[in-house]
């Protein structure tokens, strides 16, 4: 069986000429996340609620 490939998004609080670019991909459950400048480097992958809880941590909603 061939894995599915990821589908990334850039994460809108990137800037398209900025240091701060954030990919992020979901393949349930898990959130997949990498350097857009560097995208065969390392990634880290999160369930989704420890991303949730990180999202709500860092954004404060």
């Amino acid at each position: 069986m061939t894995p599915t490939p990821l589908t990334w998004i850039k994460s809108s609080y990137s800037g398209n000429d900025g240091p701060d670019c954030v990919e992020v991909a979901i393949s349930n459950p898990t959130v997949h996340i990498r350097d857009s400048k560097t995208k065969d480097g390392a990634r880290l992958s999160f369930t989704a609620e420890v991303w949730a809880d990180f999202l709500e941590f860092t954004t404060g909603h």
